[in-house]
């Protein structure tokens, strides 16, 4: 194969510095292993944030979601492990990681986590009529 697993992930610069938005990525294959029985888990991952300089490139995202097949871990640890990650590589202003697994000995699974850059004021919601 030409394309590896990697836990690089490249940025590339907010192109709307000064403007709050939000970017929101489904990656509905994830998978990784029970850390108990080695067998495989699979979740769909939320990735949702507010960017400041920097945002996560989609393949070099792709490709770091990839590298967790092989490795095993408890949900909440991988859920964590992913937001530090992505956190180190772009610091954003707010980052929410809602990951979803799917049943494990008759349990449901969802682990949330969150970021919040501690400068950052986010904007008043408007409601509109």
């Amino acid at each position: 194969m030409t394309t590896k697993p990697s836990k690089d992930l490249e940025t590339f610069p907010n192109p709307k510095l000064g403007r709050d938005y939000t970017i929101r990525m489904t990656i509905p294959e994830f998978t990784c292993l029970c850390p108990k029985t080695g067998q495989p888990d699979f979740a769909s991952i939320i990735i949702e944030y507010v960017p400041d300089e920097l945002c996560v490139e989609l393949k070099a995202l792709k490709l770091y979601m990839w590298a967790f097949r092989d490795q095993g871990a408890f949900h909440e640890a991988i859920t964590n492990e992913i937001l530090n990650d992505i956190v180190k590589a772009i610091s954003p202003n707010f980052m929410r990681i809602r990951a979803e697994f799917n049943v494990r000995g008759g349990i449901y699974t969802t682990v949330i986590v969150e970021h919040k850059n501690p400068s950052w004021t986010a904007p008043v919601v408007v409601n509109l009529p």
